[in-house]
This record gives structure tokens, C-alpha cells and sequence, in this order.
């Protein structure tokens, strides 16, 4: 955060997602002086960015508790309880089993709780060339979108149906649907601008399952797919972003 004030705006934008004051914050920035008699400079380590991390994600994550508390009442006749978030490093044992940070973000509808290594966000902007906040907050929203699809009993019939790669496409194109609903919501309370979304379109090209593929081995295998080509992953993101309408993400059809 060093250096300027950007850092601390965006911080100030956690902040105020997450119900908090951010004026405190500004005002220190408008008087440094202050803020150095209040407190000795910290070491240059990796604190300081852990925890703006865990600011973000916790804001990210409020935003979609505000969004889907209205929406699946209204929408679905159901109340929305939220998800756990639990941050960790490298590797982690859950409801769904012992997990490193290799599979990237994942909710597990045992225990119904968001499993988050921030290095999957470095990966995303170094590997995937998918950088920016908003990015970052797809990837949160996606995964809030299976905690969504639990909540209404999507998960548990996929998982009892058998229906192999296909549904598991379905499910993961839904989430990112979900998500779109969400940015609608977020884009409505002025959280959002065209740039955020283009962000978020971006990432979701790059984890394509096309794009992975011939990132990784050179050629594309269909038949393999488990969370959708990048072009029906921008496709049904835009979908729930343009409609903010649970019906409209009718990827099993």
C-alpha cells in the first residue's frame, strides 16, 4: 500500500462493503502524520497483504450474502443461510476430503463452507492473465453460486443422477450464471462498472475448460470437459448479469 493512495481506496472499498465507516481511513491518509504517531512501522513482510486479502474476500463475500438474502426469497421462496468461508495455505481436510491448493477454490456442500488459498488469485493474474479485483470476485461468486445450488437441491440430484461430464458442466455453468446474478445485483448498488465486468468475463475465459486444455497439453478434448468451454462460460455469466433472474440459468435444458 506503500507509495500513494490507491491501496488505501481500494482498502477504504472494503471497508464500506463490508458496513464499516471508511471516512476514518481517508482522513488518514489526508493526515499521515497522524497515523505514524499512533503506531510503529511494521516490518515489510507479507502481513499487511494477507490481510487486505482476507479484508477483500470478506467483503466479496458480505456482498453476495446481501445480494442472494433478497434474491432467492423473492425469487426461489427459500431463505438464504450463507457459507463459511475458510481461508488456508497449500492444503487443507474438509467434509469433501483432504484437498491442496492445487484444485483451486472449491465449496464443499458437506459442510457447506468456501474454501479459499490466495494463491490461486496470484495464479489467475501470473498464469491465466486474468488480473484485477473484480476477477477475484467472480471466482468467490462462482463458488457462492454451488453453495446456492446446494441450498435448492441442484447439487444433491446431480450428485445422485449419474449423469457424468454433462451435468457436471450444467452445475458449473449455473454457478457462473449464478454469479452474473449476483454482479447484477452488485451493478445495480453502483459496486460495478463496464471494466469490473469485463474483468470478470475475462477470468471467466481463461479456466475455460478449451482454454486450459491447450494451455496445458496442446489440444482440446470435449468429451473431457467438466466446467464448460470459455465461450459458455463468458456466455452464461452475461446471462445472469444481463438478467439477474434464477430462471434464466436454466443450463440443464
Amino acid at each position: 500500500m506503500g507509495g500513494g493512495g490507491i491501496g488505501v481506496l481500494i482498502l477504504a472499498l472494503a471497508v464500506y462493503l463490508c458496513g464499516g465507516d471508511p471516512r476514518a481511513l481517508l482522513e488518514n491518509l489526508q493526515n499521515p502524520g497522524q497515523q505514524v504517531q499512533q503506531q510503529q512501522p511494521r516490518p515489510q513482510n507479507q502481513t499487511s497483504g494477507g490481510d487486505e486479502n482476507k479484508r477483500f474476500a470478506s467483503a466479496v463475500l458480505g456482498s453476495t450474502e446481501d445480494a442472494w438474502g433478497q434474491i432467492l426469497p423473492q425469487q426461489a421462496k427459500i431463505r438464504y443461510s450463507p457459507p463459511t468461508l475458510v481461508l488456508y495455505t497449500n492444503q487443507i481436510n474438509s467434509a469433501c476430503g483432504y484437498t491442496t491448493s492445487a484444485v483451486g477454490p472449491f465449496y464443499c456442500p458437506g459442510d457447506r463452507k468456501l474454501y479459499l488459498d490466495f494463491a490461486f488469485f496470484d495464479e489467475l493474474k501470473r498464469e491465466f492473465r486474468a488480473p484485477g479485483d473484480f476477477a477475484q470476485a467472480y471466482v468467490i461468486a462462482h463458488e457462492v453460486g454451488h453453495h446456492v445450488q446446494n441450498l435448492l437441491g441442484t447439487m444433491d440430484k446431480v450428485d445422485h443422477s449419474g449423469g457424468g461430464n454433462r451435468l457436471s458442466v450444467a452445475l458449473e455453468l449455473q454457478a457462473d450464471c449464478y454469479a452474473g446474478i449476483w454482479a447484477n445485483y452488485a451493478q445495480k448498488k453502483g459496486i460495478v462498472d463496464t471494466g469490473d465486468a469485463e474483468e470478470a468475463l475475462r477470468a471467466a475465459s481463461a479456466v475455460g475448460d478449451d482454454t486450459i486444455q491447450k494451455r496445458t497439453q496442446g489440444y482440446v478434448v470435449p468429451d473431457s470437459f467438466t466446467h464448460g468451454s470459455s465461450q459458455q462460460r463468458m456466455q452464461w455469466f452475461s446471462r445472469g448479469m444481463q438478467s439477474g433472474d434464477i430462471r434464466q440459468c436454466a443450463t440443464f435444458r
